[in-house]
């Protein structure tokens, strides 16, 4: 079975929109950058679209050196990347891991537009993934999100009105494995580079909120409840680990290497 690479996506900021990518260099945290910045309470626990929607509306990019963030009806937030600041221990779901505190500029400036106190940290040291041999940022587990294109059009094709593939936020979108064909692979060659396929991808609230105006329904939870739920989850996608490392293009071809089946 054969596929195409479509998407390309990273999300420099947990929580916030991520940058469509025509290609990128894919290293043992996943694509560079993704999740390195985190909001957090002042005790250390993440925040995300969960606890907050209107992160949605928050369009960050990040170079390596400055973390710009731009949001309605806010001033542009232009902050260069701290490493030598508080290194906070937070948390990620129940992970524990550690961040380097960014500043009171900058925890002002998310403080004010979501009307809470957090600070900004960014993301210092190791966090192994719970299966699979990993490593990952601020992500909620895993380094890598693949969904099939032809996932979300069977979706589509149950809801009354489609839905964007962003609102399950993948790091890969690829065409030609079919729908649900994702469930079926163990080993992915995508271009350059080999991927795993270690653990479906369990949904949560944020795929009800819409990335555009941060409003949120009913959807598509409620239909994906009905025909995806598995091991008292919604499931939607899979979560990967990298294998062999390399580039990764859009439009690069995918080519399943072993099925899960296989063992």
């Amino acid at each position: 079975m054969q596929g195409t690479v479509t998407e390309l996506n990273v999300y420099p900021l947990k929580g916030g929109g991520g940058t469509a990518l025509r290609s990128a260099e894919l290293t043992p945290r996943g694509l560079p950058f993704d999740r390195e910045f985190m909001l957090v309470t002042p005790e250390g626990r993440f925040l995300s679209q969960r606890d907050h929607a209107r992160m949605a509306l928050l369009r960050p990019s990040y170079d390596g050196t400055v973390l710009t963030v731009d949001a309605p009806g806010a001033s542009r937030l232009v902050h260069k990347a701290a490493d030598d600041g508080e290194v906070r221990e937070v948390s990620v779901q129940r992970s524990q891991c550690r961040g380097v505190d960014q500043g009171d500029e900058a925890a002002a400036w998310f403080g004010d537009l979501l009307g809470a106190d957090c600070r900004l940290v960014r993301f210092t040291g190791l966090r192994p993934t719970a299966r699979g041999g990993g490593e990952v940022m601020f992500a909620d587990g895993y380094p890598l999100l693949v969904i099939s294109a032809e996932s979300l059009a069977d979706l589509n094709a149950r809801l009354d009105e489609p839905l964007p593939m962003n609102r399950f936020r993948p790091s890969l979108v690829v065409e030609g494995l079919g729908p649900y064909g994702e469930d079926e692979v163990r080993l992915l060659r995508v271009g350059e580079a080999v991927i795993e396929m270690v653990k479906p991808c369990t949904r949560c609230v944020v795929t009800t909120t819409d990335q555009r105006t941060a409003e949120r329904g009913r959807e598509p939870l409620r239909t994906l409840a009905s025909y995806r739920t598995r091991d008292r989850g919604i499931q939607f996608g899979q979560n990967c680990v990298p294998r062999v490392l390399g580039t990764l293009r859009v439009g690069d071809p995918v080519e399943v290497l072993a099925a899960r089946t296989e063992g």
